[in-house]
């Protein structure tokens, strides 16, 4: 099949190859912002277009809240999107989570939204089969109306202000929700002393999940073994800074633990104290360095020390999502000092 010819002189360009010869896209079709299309968006929210969220780093254009419709337009979200896109980005804008950082890191991680309470479920935000993945229009462009933002307001283009060396995935789009169906624990917000009640997003910067499958294993220790030993790893930042980490249990891996007893609290409890490496096997390779070892308060001489996965019992996010079925999932986290963050958002 031929390539279609271009345009002749003073015909429109087809909008969607105008937006691919524009560093205004992830890669792929974007809807185009009409003002139609625009005014539609602002319906999802009854604040002020013009009110201001914040600059958006390393470029430091002023997102406004029509600057936000505007991209989740481009994103294909519904209206009703609008004001999860809104409070994940007023999230990521705070300073602690360091999003100038991981604009221009040479590291592949990504912010990642994790979407709980009532108004997750009105809008078809997917905690089920598959909801790491493609399929769900509400999880794909909430989060890719983010990656669009970060890209055109804060510049984070690779080659431009992004050094990524092979970039993640999870730079397309990266929003999820739990399970609250089939988990027999309370939601991550839950845990944090949020009301069932409350709309709540955290945000995470980590890399793409790796999974952990495991049919065998009928009680919490064995279980939890495996995903502490996906935990650990040589090469991941974790090991050797304090960074986040978010870990996904299956529903029935979940219920693995709570059916001995286990409570949320407990089986992060066990996970905290047990992820992690002698001094010795980390000494093999990866990024070890004597310094950093003495930064996290580990005396890099003695090769029995046991240095821990995840440095502050806050920094490890446990929800319980998926299918039912045999595998769990751990994001791995960043080592640029990044602090995860979360709040109450409005659904208005």
């Amino acid at each position: 099949m031929s390539s279609p010819s271009a345009p002749s002189a003073g015909v429109s360009p087809d909008p969607f190859e105008f937006f691919f010869d524009k560093p205004w896209s992830d890669g792929l079709p974007v809807v185009t912002p009409t003002a139609e299309r625009l005014a539609w968006m602002l319906g999802g929210t009854c604040r002020d277009p013009a009110e201001v969220i914040g600059p958006v780093p390393p470029a430091m254009n002023i997102a406004t809240v029509r600057d936000v419709a505007l991209h989740a337009v481009m994103a294909g979200c519904l209206p009703q999107y609008l004001p999860v896109v809104l409070g994940g980005l007023a999230l990521m804008l705070r300073e602690e989570f360091n999003l100038n950082g991981v604009q221009g890191t040479m590291h592949g991680v990504a912010p990642l939204m994790i979407v709980n309470g009532p108004y997750a479920a009105q809008i078809g935000l997917h905690g089920g089969n598959g909801c790491l993945g493609p399929g769900f229009r509400a999880n794909a462009t909430i989060g890719r109306a983010i990656r669009l933002i970060l890209l055109n307001l804060g510049g984070g283009i690779p080659g431009f202000a992004s050094a990524t060396v092979l970039s993640t995935p999870q730079r397309y789009t990266a929003c999820w929700t739990e399970n609250t169906q089939r988990s027999p624990w309370e939601t991550l917000a839950a845990a944090r002393g949020y009301a069932e009640h409350e709309d709540v997003i955290t945000c995470a910067m980590v890399e793409s999940p790796r999974l952990c499958y495991d049919d065998v294993s009928r009680h919490p220790e064995r279980l939890l073994t495996g995903i502490a030993d996906s935990m650990a790893a040589l090469s991941s930042w974790n090991m050797h800074v304090r960074s986040d980490m978010v870990v996904v249990l299956s529903p029935e891996q979940a219920t693995v633990c709570a059916s001995a007893g286990w409570s949320r609290a407990q089986a992060h409890a066990w996970l905290v104290a047990n992820a992690g490496m002698q001094v010795a096997r980390l000494k093999r390779g990866g990024n070890w360095r004597d310094e950093r070892a003495l930064r996290i308060g580990i005396d890099p001489a003695d090769d029995q020390a046991f240095v821990p996965v995840i440095k502050d019992a806050c920094d490890l996010h446990l929800i319980v999502a998926g299918g039912w079925g045999p595998v769990s999932a751990v994001a791995h986290g960043w080592g640029g000092g990044s602090r995860a963050v979360h709040g109450r958002y409005a659904v208005q």
